[in-house]
């Protein structure tokens, strides 16, 4: 008897601990935004687009200039990446698989914030400030998914296998979408976004209407759309003229903003991603210097560009590195490689137009000069014997005018070009001279956590 009225209290006990149990589980978290409130009204908005403009970063640009012939690997560097500069990164490598993770963050905070702002009803001033709103959404929406594309495309060209294009926030499983259906996902957003953002708004910051033609131009780049790569390069280039001799210097100081479109605004005492801090480490260890390629390139007398980009330091002796990474360096010793990240400028536009006009219209020579005539003292304009010629003088102006800027991996999968780098650029590369576009780390991979959770999704082929 003693035992069962046990077993009963026992059992009671057990049904108020359960209740008690599930109360707890049902109260609400003080400590976070339940998100059919997270926006409430137009600054909400506004939030929201800045948390993901936060996302910007100079990641691509590090990995580019590590896994192409843009840098070189110095023998002090004994912490650095040596994996992707050797091309021995896998699916399990963050060095090329971070910005997968960071670009869908982005991606899911503009749908976030694309269905908090259908949610609300808008009156008198904030109807014309939630379409600006809208529009830079769509093309943010569209940038990253480019990004994306450029990234972890199998290839560029139709058929190939792309990323999945997201237009709500959602937990799914989604397939890969091929190169071509990205891209015209990414043109939608872009022509909706365009007419949305006024002419007068002109904060460089954030996506102003010559913006959206500037990510136009090189989305139809990559499309090998050579009539629009032409229109909207064009559109860039007119409401943003090149920056003079006397200012380009200052663009990768922040002296000046000048020819550029859009930038990524970085602000603080230091950073440890791009300019002085990414390519070098506090201390004075350079991580990756220039490669003796690039700096062979450059008229080093006349063009103003050799010393913006590259720094040559004498009192350095081996086995240090002479020669460092002077773009983004930054104005002052006070905040080091802060300097803004330039997006998009003018002087990618000038190169897009020449390279679409020489596979289009052939009239491409006029462009090249104008950009060559901007950047080398004492420039006479050059002819060229034929189409070949000149598409190959194009993607060596695009190597010096684009250089550490995270176009020169991408440019070479374009067009289906090996990396090439000189013995000199490898010699601490354990060999990895030439990168075929057969090889599989011609591709980045998508990350190994992506294959092993989503079961639709398939890997890059090679890996």
């Amino acid at each position: 008897m003693i035992n069962k009225i046990y077993q009963k209290y026992i059992l009671i006990f057990s049904l108020l601990f359960i209740t008690a149990s599930c109360t707890k589980l049902d109260l609400v978290p003080t400590d976070t935004i339940s998100p059919d409130k997270a926006y409430r009204n137009i600054s909400d908005i506004n939030l929201g687009i800045l948390g993901v403009y936060a996302l910007l970063d100079g990641g691509t640009i590090g990995v580019v200039s590590t896994v192409s012939d843009e840098a070189t690997f110095p023998t002090e560097n004994t912490v650095g990446n040596s994996d992707a500069f050797r091309w021995l990164y896998t699916a399990g490598s963050g060095s090329v698989t971070s910005q997968y993770g960071t670009f869908y963050v982005a991606i899911d905070r503009i749908n976030r914030t694309i269905a908090g702002l259908d949610a609300l009803t808008l009156t008198g001033a904030d109807v014309t400030l939630g379409a600006r709103y809208r529009g830079e959404l769509l093309a943010l929406r569209a940038y990253f998914h480019f990004e994306l594309l450029r990234n972890y495309a199998a290839s560029y060209q139709t058929g190939a296998l792309g990323v999945p294009y997201m237009h709500e926030s959602k937990i799914s499983y989604p397939s890969r979408d091929n190169f071509e259906v990205v891209i015209a996902n990414v043109k939608v957003d872009l022509v909706a976004a365009k007419p949305l953002i006024p002419t007068t708004f002109t904060d460089k910051t954030r996506i102003t209407k010559a913006g959206v033609s500037a990510i136009q131009a090189r989305v139809a780049l990559y499309e090998k759309n050579w009539g629009e790569a032409i229109t909207y390069s064009t559109e860039a280039i007119d409401a943003f003229p090149l920056a003079t001799k006397a200012q380009f210097p200052g663009l990768w100081t922040d002296a000046n903003d000048s020819e550029v479109i859009w930038k990524a605004k970085r602000v603080g005492t230091t950073d440890s991603r791009l300019g002085d801090f990414y390519y070098r480490q506090t201390g004075g260890i350079v991580l990756y210097a220039p490669a003796f390629k690039l700096i062979a390139s450059f008229d080093q007398i006349n063009d103003i560009r050799f010393p913006a980009y590259i720094k040559y330091d004498a009192t350095r002796v081996a086995p240090k590195s002479q020669y460092l990474v002077n773009k983004y360096i930054g104005g002052t010793s006070t905040a080091p490689g802060l300097t803004d990240i330039k997006l998009f400028r003018t002087g990618e536009m000038y190169l897009i137009r020449a390279e679409a006009r020489a596979e289009s219209t052939g009239d491409a020579a006029g462009d090249l000069n104008a950009l060559r005539a901007a950047r080398i003292n004492a420039y006479v304009n050059a002819t060229f014997a034929d189409k070949a010629t000149l598409i190959a003088a194009i993607m060596e102006e695009r190597y010096k005018e684009l250089a550490f800027e995270g176009h020169r991996f991408f440019d070479l999968k374009r067009r289906s070009l090996p990396v090439a780098r000189l013995a000199a650029d490898a010699v601490n590369a354990s060999g990895a001279v030439t990168l075929l576009p057969t090889q599989a780390q011609y591709s980045f991979p998508i990350p190994a956590s992506e294959i092993s959770v989503n079961k639709n999704t398939v890997q890059n082929p090679g890996y």
